[in-house]
Parts: structure tokens; sequence; C-alpha cells
């Protein structure tokens, strides 16, 4: 259906269509490599020959030509200006990914991250010339801990994963500081969790144990029971889970894996689903990562860097990593030095994303309390309209329940049509949108993972439904051509993906001359 309601033919790409001189079709524009069209004798900038000097590099000096190809400031700019309309983006439309959240990232975000003071500071400057960035960073951290009722807050890891490695490391350290290290060196970790999880375990040396979800989705008590012993150190679960599903038992998990002596990580990627509904810290959690980039609205994946700072509950805060906040009266320092302190040494090489901070700080203070708590309802009022509206004409992996974040597919109904989830995902390229996220999580067979975000309109979710409903009744009616080929209408067509993940081209090379 259209914008108007009213019903459209597919337009299927034809063999037919005419070709092009130049590649281009209309708008869309066949760019090539800046490697294919600027020439390496050639710089559109015209430099003074360098005043007499005396080499420092030891006799490393380049002695080739760098290679890198000349263009105009009109060239480069045309070059660069095509290739930001081939890719799409949140300000384009919506970004159904599952368990990604990329809601829409408020302008006034940007502009409190480019504000004098915040923009243009450096991690070396002295503190006393940075008092302003370090009451961002304080009071950041407040809301933080007031959100999750959590006792610590490390604000250095600069994305999910990173802040994972932190919680873990400091799940490590206290385990170390009761001389338990040699023998506590399991994590487990369900069936249905982020492959960060497991990566994340194996790094700092742990063995991972499985713990299988139930037929419903959901990780139950009894299977965390059978998986504990004296030799786990800690469980990673996710919640609102994978599956966009609550884990309603979260409560009694914390509490046996507590009994069994063990910590409670929580993988906070889904945090959008419950920010101002549930605090982490009064479900038992130990440590849990806040994507902010996720969470407090910056779109992540060419949106600019990521910050993933880490939450600890009592047992765990005084491992924190430096460095950590300090105030003395009014003013504020950072602990550099781990030396006469638990912390477990330091992430990275500074204090995190300035920017990043800057922007959630923005969205935290427009929101208010009663404004996070509505986001998070209707994050999950948006994924409940996109279950039911679809419930009718797609499978549902756990059957028909109330989700959270995000909806859950299977293929089931795509049996005996001859196209896979892949194939249906490619179609939804040709009409405008990006896939959701397909075959994760990886206990769902042909899964497709929606998670609409609260920023996305009733007209939005409606014509995004109304398209995913068009293109299952074409699948079903048997019409193969619209998916098989997908995407006909995107600047590249459907690629290789497996051959070129395993053998991807890193490095470009001039073609060969071609003969008269």
């Amino acid at each position: 259906m259209n914008r108007e309601g009213r019903p459209t033919q597919p337009q299927i790409a034809t063999p037919h269509m005419p070709k092009t001189f130049t590649g281009n079709r209309a708008l869309q524009v066949a760019e090539a490599l800046i490697f294919e069209t600027g020439r390496n004798d050639f710089t559109g900038v015209d430099l003074d020959p360098p005043a007499p000097f005396t080499p420092r590099l030891g006799g490393l000096e380049r002695k080739s030509a760098i290679g890198l190809p000349g263009l105009s400031e009109p060239e480069a700019m045309r070059h660069y200006v095509r290739l930001s309309q081939k890719n799409y983006a949140i300000d384009l439309g919506p970004y159904p990914l599952g368990s990604c959240t990329m809601k829409h990232n408020p302008r006034l975000n940007e502009k409190m991250a480019r504000l004098p003071g915040f923009a243009d500071i450096h991690p070396l400057q002295p503190v006393s010339t940075v008092q302003g960035a370090l009451e961002l960073m304080e009071e950041l951290a407040g809301w933080l801990l007031k959100l999750t009722n959590m006792q610590a807050v490390a604000l250095s890891p600069k994305a999910g994963a990173h802040g994972e490695m932190c919680g873990m490391m400091a799940i490590k350290a206290a385990i170390a500081a009761r001389g338990e290290a040699a023998t506590r060196n399991v994590v487990l970790a369900p069936d249905s969790a982020h492959g960060t999880n497991p990566a994340t375990a194996s790094a700092l040396g742990f063995s991972v144990r499985a713990v299988p979800a139930g037929p419903d989705g959901l990780v139950h008590p009894n299977a965390v029971a059978a998986a504990l012993g004296p030799d786990v150190a800690a469980i990673m679960l996710t919640n609102p889970n994978t599956c966009g599903l609550f884990e309603r038992d979260i409560v009694e998990i914390a509490r046996l894996v507590h009994e069994a002596g063990a910590y409670f990580y929580c993988d906070g990627a889904n945090f959008n689903a419950i920010v101002g509904k549930v605090r982490p810290g009064d479900l038992g959690v130990d440590a849990m990562h806040i994507n902010l980039h996720k969470t407090f609205s910056t779109p992540h994946g060419g949106g600019g860097p990521g910050s993933g700072p880490v939450v600890l509950s009592s047992r765990l805060a005084a491992f924190a990593p430096v460095p950590f906040l300090k105030r003395e009266g009014e003013r504020l320092s950072l602990v550099e030095d781990a030396e006469g302190t638990e912390a477990f040494g330091r992430m990275t090489a500074f204090h995190g994303q300035m920017g990043m901070f800057v922007r959630a700080l923005a969205y935290i203070l427009s929101h208010g309390a009663d404004g996070l708590a509505k986001a998070s309802e209707d994050a999950v009022l948006a994924a409940n309209y996109v279950r039911v509206s679809l419930s009718d004409v797609m499978s549902a992996p756990f059957g028909d329940k109330i989700c959270m974040h995000e909806a859950l597919f299977d293929d089931r109904w795509l049996k005996d049509t001859g196209i896979t989830t892949l194939d249906f995902a490619k179609a939804m390229i040709d009409e405008g949108f990006h896939p959701m996220t397909i075959y994760f999580p990886l206990v769902v067979h042909g899964a497709m993972l929606i998670e609409p975000t609260e920023s996305e309109s009733l007209v939005s979710l409606t014509l995004f439904i109304a398209t995913l409903r068009d293109l299952v009744f074409s699948a079903l009616r048997g019409e193969t051509e619209r998916f098989l080929g997908a995407p006909y209408y995107a600047p590249r067509k459907r690629l290789d993906e497996t051959a070129a993940a395993r053998k991807p081209v890193l490095r470009w090379t001039p073609p060969k001359p071609v003969e008269a």
C-alpha cells in the first residue's frame, strides 16, 4: 500500500530495462572508486616547496610515491556526497534492527556536543581547566546510578562489548580478592545470549557453560540451578532477552546465583525497553553495561563513537576501574592511579567519549524521569503494534504473547514458498526499508527480529507494516521473482555475502588494460 493506503503493484525489474551510456540511472549515479577517478600525478592543492630541513626519520623516509589520487575540491566533494546518497540513514527512514535500538537522534544533542568546553577540550588538559566537563560526567553518572539503583559507575568503556569486558573484569577481580581465582573459572551464558557474552568470558580466560532456554523463550531457574556449582564465577543474562521477552524469573535466578557464590552480569543492550520502569539493581544484578549510543539516542554504526558505561552493585563497586571521579568540596578530580585502591586497573587511555556523555545527558535532561519512562512504554507499544499487526500472516516462535521492545518472527510461514528469510529481507530494500535483524537470535530458525523504537510515528509504523504484509502476500502467491533477485533498485545488487566475508578485498589494485 502507498502512503494514502491504496494498494500498489510491485514493480519488478526486467532484463529489458535500457542501459545508459554512463552507467548512471537518473539521480542514482554509478560512482567509481576514488582511485579510479583521481590521478596519482595530480594534486588539487598547490603547496610551496618546503624550506631546507634535516630529516629526522633515521633513514625511514618514503622512497616512492605515496600513490594517493589527486582531485580538485569539487571532485572530492561530489565523490563523498554521491557516496552518502547511497547509504541508508536514520534520517531517511526507520531502522527496524532488532537488538540494536536505532532511534532518532535529536539535533539538540548535537548542538550541545559541539559547545566550546565539550567539543574542543583535550584529555591531557589540566583538570582545573575542565571542571565543567567533569561536572557533566558527574551528573550523567548520577542519573545512570538512579536509573539502575547501583552504587558505582565506570564511564570509560567505549562500547557495549568493551563494557561487558569491564564488568566481567570487575567480577574477576572480586573473585580473585576472595581467593577463588583458581576454582571459579566458569561463566554461564544462555543459548540466546548475544555472541559477545561468551566471547568476552572466553577472552578473560573463563570457560563458558550454556544454559538452555525453555520452549517459551525464557531462562528458567531450574536450568540455572542445574548449571551452577562451586566452579561458576558468574552468569551473563540479557533482560529483556534477545527474543524480545522479559525474563520473569530474574529475581529467583539472581538469588540462586548469589547463593552459589557467583555474580550476576546483565547485558544492558536492551535497556531501552525498561528505563524508568525497572531498576536492574532491584532485580539482583551486580554489573551491567549501558549503551549510551542506543538507550540514550545517538545511533551507532556510522553515527560516531559508541559509549558503554558500566554500573556496579555494592558487591563490586570497589573494583571499578580507574579513572573515576572524586569530589572534594567544590572541586572535582580524576583518580588516575589504581595504587592503593581495589580497582582492577585501567580499561582505556583516557576518560571515555565526552561527545557521547553530552548527547546522553542532553537526552536525559530533555525527557526527565517521566519522559524516559514514557519512551520505554512507547518502545514496547510500538513493538507490540508490529507484532499484532503481522501475527495473522507471519509465525511467532513462542506463540502469541506480549513482547517487550522488539517483535520476533520465524520462517515457518515461508515453508514451501521457495523463499528464505534472506530473500524476504532483500526485497524490503527495494521497498525503501532497511531490513530487520535476520537469523538472530540463533535459537530461532530463520529469525526476523524487529525493533521499531519509540521514535517512529504511527504513520511510519503503519506504512512499514503494510509493506511487510504486501511482501508476505506476494510470497504466498508464489511471486518468487520479486524476492530471489532482490534488491533490484539498490545501487549494488545482491552480493555473495559468504564470499565477501571469507575472502574480503581490502586493497584496490588497478584493473588490467583492455586490449583493443
